[in-house]
């Protein structure tokens, strides 16, 4: 398993924890649902990069890199923490 996996992993298991004892099931199935995206770019980058064809609003014509899709499963994954460090230093 790479470390990429592994800390992704690591950082979902967190938030799912972290919703179960605060809120119980119910948050911990929203956040779940959330989770899906971020962890198939992380996991899945290099096969969802490659994807070309047609989508519901036109085309796919290229391929993206796997590291930029993974890139973009990490911003998604993170966001809730740069969300939750914003609010606490804005009112710093």
């Amino acid at each position: 398993m790479n470390l990429n996996r592994l800390f992704s992993l690591g950082v979902a298991l967190s938030y799912l924890c972290l919703a179960y004892f605060t809120h119980g099931w119910e948050l911990v199935w929203r956040v779940a649902i959330f989770l899906v995206l971020p962890m198939a770019c992380i996991w899945f980058g290099e096969e969802m990069g490659g994807f070309t064809g047609m989508t519901g609003r036109g085309a796919i014509t290229g391929t993206t890199p796997g590291w930029l899709v993974a890139a973009g499963g990490w911003l998604l994954l993170m966001l809730p923490i740069i969300i939750v460090a914003i609010g606490y230093w804005h009112r710093m």
